[in-house]
């Protein structure tokens, strides 16, 4: 273990995470109705989180009515055209509300802002500001301009943003998990991928901060954490004097000794960089999630060369046996691009077969979506054919379907611990909660638990999905 000083906080912010609106700092209301919507990765509502307490000292007030709303913002995604096409839909919807309310403030946050910058005002004319995941602290400054009759646009990109001073509100939170940022940025240059260009380089927050962060999470009733970043096995952090070094492994475990009752889970992880003394970390603490999402996008080692992600199969096969090495009944899950630049039909093939060597226990697939900008998109054509991409996932997303269910029954008969996160969406008459393996389970309510509360569960059977069972005893392991 190593030593990190973190200073006494001079005072304890306890949260409501429960509670789906947003009330203005003491004394600042403002009178104004702040509606922010998240599409994309987590990171998206991370950074809405962020947004929502930037607005909050400066009075607004969040609602979950956009037609009662003063302040729209989109967070956005540009990692597929499908997630752009949404956005634009969805701001089309929007028009109809800003007609009825001629000062309503209409904005873009996020990665499609960066992308498109001020094209944005002139393709939406109901966009009146346009912001970067960088400039979120200029925000106030910017709906000032637009109330003074300006369109107003900062998509500037830092090397040192990391927010690490705000304290996200938990938007639309169920009070027991949170998202919590470790690190912004890429320095990957996938050749498929517009982080790099729409997010920027990547810094590291400050470890006292993340600690700090979680601490006051599980003070207000917050059982998991999730920490966020888009490589998370490259971080690290240096205190300014020098004396103290910190890498994900040893940020992974001063997160755990936060407290026993604290879950830790984390994304996403990069083949090339995930490291044994992460794996071994992950094994030593039982609150550190035997859950991990590695990302594979291609099981041919000549596709991965062409997406630039630096490994090959060989070198993916060596951390997944890895894992199952020193992380028994570890979970995977993945993401699977099919139909990239120039790929035959024995690239898929070897894509089939990884997926049959791992078994993953999730996948999200994909069919390849040329971004504008991407290296990809300067290098190669977009040569397959849409119907041969679509076959191509059609298979893959059967075959991942029936690895999905084979983990799952492997775990029927067997006791799992699960933090209870609230009512099964089909029935209030049942709980659900995850299992240390990211599984869902779905168990009938009992009383003398809570969400918040960690059960032992006994599954008893499984859909493609999902775990079903009852509590058994000893009941509640933690959390009580």
């Amino acid at each position: 273990m190593m030593d990190l000083v973190i200073p006494d906080k001079v005072h304890d912010e306890s949260r409501q995470g429960e509670a789906l609106l947003l009330t203005p700092a003491a004394g600042k209301n403002n009178g104004r109705k702040l509606y922010i919507e998240s599409y994309g990765c987590a990171m998206n509502f991370s950074d809405s989180e962020i947004v929502a307490s930037i607005l909050s000292e400066k009075g607004f007030e969040t609602t979950t009515d956009y037609t009662n709303a003063d302040v729209i913002f989109i967070n956005t995604c540009s990692i597929r055209e499908n997630a752009e096409t949404r956005v634009r839909n969805r701001l089309r919807e929007f028009k109809a509300a800003k007609a009825k309310n001629p000062g309503m403030v209409v904005g873009v946050l996020g990665c499609m802002a960066e992308r498109l910058k001020a094209k944005f005002l002139e393709e939406e004319k109901l966009v009146d500001v346009v912001v970067g995941p960088d400039a979120y602290r200029d925000l106030p400054n910017l709906i000032e301009q637009v109330d003074g009759g300006q369109k107003a646009v900062n998509v500037l990109l830092s090397r040192e943003e990391t927010y690490a001073d705000i304290s996200p509100v938990r938007l639309n939170s169920n009070g027991i998990n949170a998202f919590v940022s470790i690190m912004r940025g890429c320095d990957n240059m996938c050749s498929f991928c517009v982080v790099p260009f729409t997010r920027g380089r990547e810094r590291s927050r400050d470890a006292v901060s993340i600690v700090n962060e979680c601490t006051d999470l599980f003070n207000s009733g917050y059982r998991e954490v999730t920490l966020l970043g888009q490589n998370v096995d490259s971080y690290k952090w240096t205190s300014v004097d020098g004396t103290q070094h910190v890498n994900f492994a040893n940020l992974l475990e001063l997160v755990a000794l936060v407290n026993p009752d604290l879950r830790v889970r984390f994304s996403t992880s990069h083949p090339k960089d995930i490291t044994d003394e992460v794996l071994y970390t992950i094994a030593k603490y039982d609150n550190i999630c035997n859950y991990i999402h590695l990302p594979v996008q291609s099981g041919s080692s000549r596709v991965l060369d062409l997406m630039n992600r630096t490994y090959d199969r060989e070198w993916y096969i060596n951390r997944v046996d890895a894992i199952h090495r020193i992380i028994p009944g570890c979970a995977i899950s993945t993401d699977v691009i099919t139909g990239f630049c120039t790929e035959t039909e024995e690239d898929h093939n070897e894509t089939v077969s990884m997926m049959e060597y791992v078994k993953y226990d999730f996948a999200y697939m994909f069919m390849y979506s040329e971004r504008p900008g991407t290296l990809a998109a300067k290098r190669y054509a977009d040569d397959i054919p849409e119907s041969i991409k679509a076959a191509r996932l059609t298979e893959i997303v059967a075959l991942q379907q029936q690895h999905s269910h084979i983990r799952l029954q492997a775990q029927i008969g067997k006791v799992q611990k699960v933090l209870i996160e609230g009512f099964s969406k089909k029935s209030k008459n049942d709980y659900c909660g995850r299992s240390d393996q990211n599984a869902m389970v779905v168990f009938p309510v009992d009383e003398r638990y809570k969400p918040g509360m960690y059960v032992n569960v006994l599954a008893e059977r499984c859909t493609t999905a999902t775990l079903m069972g009852k509590i058994v005893p000893p009941g509640p392991l933690k959390g009580e």
